[in-house]
């Protein structure tokens, strides 16, 4: 996917694997509280950088700035956090933006600022369609098209972790693009490892079949109007 020109230009995305362990955690009765719902998510974001750990305070996942590889701002969704008092600190379980789709880490909550989330996007791959809900309540429907049969659009649990707008706004891309923390099974030469997006056209013959490079195309009005309601941390369900 070729890059696109972001809403806020900051610094770059840094990411390292395989960084040292920090101190393990010790408590036999920290859990796990789920966070959100089906009519409310939480985006976290990392206005410092944060580091995720594969379990709390154990071993590194993944390092990251305080903004991507498209100078926009790093934002995880928030799916859960430690409950009990035998918890070393305060954790959060958020979704992260890498390989593999579905990768989920824990971050200190110290790390993130919490923002309500509203909004919910899922898609439908067989049936080529999107809804998007508000507070539960599904407010748009529309067609989309979807990845090849050669480039298909990977399924699982997603969330918009990037807002853009291309420099060409009657381009590939149509008038904006929602970048999700997908990305392409087989793609994995493309720039930043081919990275999956809601997205406009400039083909709208395309919408309703299977024709993209595994991104979810609308048509550019439709798309203008899930692009202003569908804030960063959205969580995106994209089913078979």
């Amino acid at each position: 996917m070729r890059k696109l020109a972001p809403l806020l230009a900051v610094a770059p995305l840094v990411a390292a694997v395989g960084a040292p362990a920090a101190r393990p955690q010790t408590a036999r009765t920290c859990g796990t509280r789920t966070v959100g719902s089906e009519r409310v998510a939480y985006a976290g974001w990392a206005t410092g950088g944060a580091v995720a750990y594969h379990r709390p305070g154990e071993t590194v996942l993944a390092r990251f700035g305080a903004h991507n590889a498209n100078d926009y701002p790093t934002v995880f969704g928030v799916v859960g956090e430690t409950a009990g008092a035998g918890c070393d600190g305060r954790w959060y379980r958020v979704q992260l933006p890498v390989k593999p789709n579905g990768s989920v880490g824990w971050v200190r909550a110290a790390a993130l600022v919490l923002e309500r989330v509203p909004t919910r996007i899922v898609v439908d791959l067989s049936e080529r369609r999107l809804w998007l809900y508000r507070d539960g309540r599904l407010v748009l429907r529309a067609p989309v098209g979807v990845g090849a049969p050669a480039t298909p659009t990977p399924a699982g649990s997603f969330y918009v972790n990037e807002r853009l707008v291309p420099r060409d706004r009657s381009g590939p891309f149509g008038p904006a693009a929602l970048g999700l923390s997908a990305f392409s099974p087989v793609l994995t030469w493309w720039p930043q490892g081919g990275p999956i997006a809601i997205h406009g056209t400039d083909e709208p013959a395309s919408i309703g079949r299977a024709r993209s490079n595994g991104c979810i195309r609308l048509r550019n009005p439709t798309l203008e109007r899930v692009f202003a309601a569908a804030g960063a941390g959205t969580p995106v369900v994209v089913r078979r």
